[in-house]
């Protein structure tokens, strides 16, 4: 029996999926890539391989089970990539909720069945199909939820747009007590370096009440204004364009006071410290090529 529990992105992580990047398959197509930066590596033939991004995962694997972190691993589909386990659910309060995700990838949710079905059934939660979200828009904030979406009329043009308004406004139905807080997200399907494929691409809460914001992600100023007085100016790490692009918003924390986090992070990494979170740094910029990082490849089920 496993009771869901995940009211903030920073509590001490108890039980988390991790993805695989066992049996990944070839490097997909232009055609078949979701999102403009696999596009690039593609193009640059510099696309990451599977022996590398395996060594990557298992170098987080360690640090999550030094800190005594439960780790359920998904079941291997041969020629499939399941690094991304944000994507395909995530946990509010004791609500396991499945994501309604593009069309292709629904086997990756079954690949976590053993671990659904520890959950009892009343906890998991699937929307109708015209609600769409992932996991990377999706952050509870104790009373808060924030969500990343995109509201122009022009949505179904952009496979980079993954959360509609329907999914802000059926989160908000579930959670009548909670207050949920969109953003608007810049969206690009060609230029990886303007488009933020989820919220956890230009921002992420970190420590006790400190966060990392790219403000170019955001389309509307006032909502990127909204989160820096939330959170004070002087508590925010402000990443530039190229920073947001190898995916500086996307690391993750065990605890308040512990992060993993990308070791070129450097200017990152350094801040983290000053504010006195300790740093596990991991490789992982091979996997950063295909517009995820740590946070994209992780799915809290509880957090004390």
């Amino acid at each position: 029996m496993l009771i869901p529990q995940v009211n903030n992105e920073t509590a001490r992580l108890k039980e988390v999926v991790l993805g695989t990047a066992k049996s990944l398959g070839e490097a997909p197509s232009l055609e078949e890539a979701y999102d403009p930066k696999s596009k690039e590596h593609i193009k640059a033939g510099t696309y990451p391989i599977e022996k590398d991004m395996v060594a990557e995962m298992t170098a987080v694997q360690k640090v999550l089970e030094k800190y005594q972190v439960k780790v359920y691993r998904p079941e291997i589909i041969e020629d499939y990539n399941q690094i991304f386990s944000r994507d395909i659910g995530f946990v509010i309060a004791d609500k396991f909720i499945k994501a309604n995700i593009l069309p292709d990838r629904e086997r990756e949710i079954k690949a976590i069945q053993h671990v659904l079905e520890l959950i009892p059934e009343e906890n998991i939660i699937c929307f109708p199909e015209d609600v769409h979200v992932e996991g990377g828009d999706v952050m509870p904030h104790n009373e808060y939820i924030f969500i990343g979406t995109y509201r122009g009329d022009d949505y179904p043009e952009y496979i980079t747009a993954r959360t509609n308004m329907k999914a802000v406004n059926a989160i908000q139905a579930l959670f009548p007590d909670k207050k949920v807080k969109s953003f608007n997200l810049r969206k690009s399907n060609t230029d990886a370096k303007n488009n933020a494929l989820h919220l956890d691409c230009c921002f992420q809460p970190v420590g006790n009440n400190k966060a990392i914001i790219h403000k170019n992600g955001f389309l509307e100023e006032e909502e990127y204004q909204w989160l820096i007085n939330y959170f004070g100016k002087e508590n925010v790490f402000e990443i530039t364009k190229e920073e947001m692009y190898n995916m500086n918003s996307n690391i993750f924390s065990i605890a308040p006071d512990v992060v993993i986090s990308e070791r070129n992070f450097t200017r990152l990494n350094t801040w983290l410290r000053a504010q006195g979170i300790t740093v596990e740094e991991v490789p992982y910029a091979e996997i950063a090529k295909q517009e995820g990082l740590l946070r994209c490849s992780t799915l809290p089920l509880i957090r004390e």
